[in-house]
């Protein structure tokens, strides 16, 4: 990235106004479905009120980007603290608003030490639908939240950016698989031996799967079979505004 787009970035996130608009957060359980337990909760933002994503996204600007990335990783672990969150806190960012990530990421430090959530329980997950047109510099940017000590997972791996080709470069903690191949998986061959595959290179890499979006117990089961542990979706919780599930609130059966 030049370097007149990172002094420029930089200034823009530490001299921009104080963002026009609220926002909180809902949080969808991600579980070990072989440890039965809540493994990481995703913060997802929602209005102040709990009104959908969109009504909060829409207000994002070229002008308010940087603050509003800044904004959210502050508000989604001081929410998290104050739920007393036990489990790991997968937090969206939006790579575009990243310009030095040594500099971009020590708010989110502070915000971790001043509400007493542990950096290592912290996930880093690239933002659904971002388009990055430079992979190197993404692999960038979650190497050095990796050598500070936060997780990291690539969001709708096998869609858009997210590609094969950034696994060269950088592997993260996890990918998540896009909705796309896990819905209907149970009765789709060509899904499983897609995700099986992915199954089998991340396992070589070291990587954990997360499968996303499940919405029935036969999903669920035919990706347990082809060696996915960590899910997420409604069959199993849905988003809690401003609250978290436990293990007792969790959809086990499968």
């Amino acid at each position: 990235m030049p370097p007149s787009d990172m002094r420029a970035g930089c200034a823009q996130c530490r001299d921009a106004d104080p963002l026009q608009f609220e926002f909180s957060y809902a949080f969808q359980p991600i579980v070990d479905v072989n440890a039965r337990k809540v493994f990481a909760h995703e913060a997802l933002v929602r209005g102040p009120a709990g009104e959908p994503a969109g009504s909060v996204l829409s207000r994002v600007t070229a002008d308010n980007r940087y603050s509003f990335d800044q904004a959210c990783r502050e508000k989604a672990i001081r929410i998290a603290a104050s739920l007393n969150l036990r489990s790991h806190l997968s937090i969206n960012f939006l790579p575009n608003a990243i310009y030095r990530p040594e500099v971009c990421i020590r708010s989110t430090l502070q915000a971790a030490d001043r509400n007493g959530f542990p950096v290592e329980r912290i996930i880093f997950e690239t933002v659904e639908g971002e388009q990055i047109s430079d992979g190197k510099w993404l692999a960038e940017i979650l190497s050095e939240y990796k050598r500070i000590g936060f997780k990291t997972a690539i969001d709708d791996f096998g869609a858009g950016f997210a590609g094969l080709n950034l696994l060269v470069d950088f592997q993260p903690d996890m990918v998540k698989l896009d909705m796309a191949l896990i819905r209907g998986i149970d009765h789709s061959p060509s899904r499983r031996a897609i995700v099986a595959g992915v199954v089998s290179m991340c396992e070589q890499l070291a990587i954990n799967v997360i499968a996303e979006g499940i919405e029935t117990r036969d999903e669920a089961h035919c990706l347990s079979d082809l060696g996915i542990s960590l899910m997420q979706g409604y069959w199993f919780g849905r988003p809690q505004f401003e609250s978290a599930a436990r293990e007792a609130d969790i959809t086990w059966a499968m």
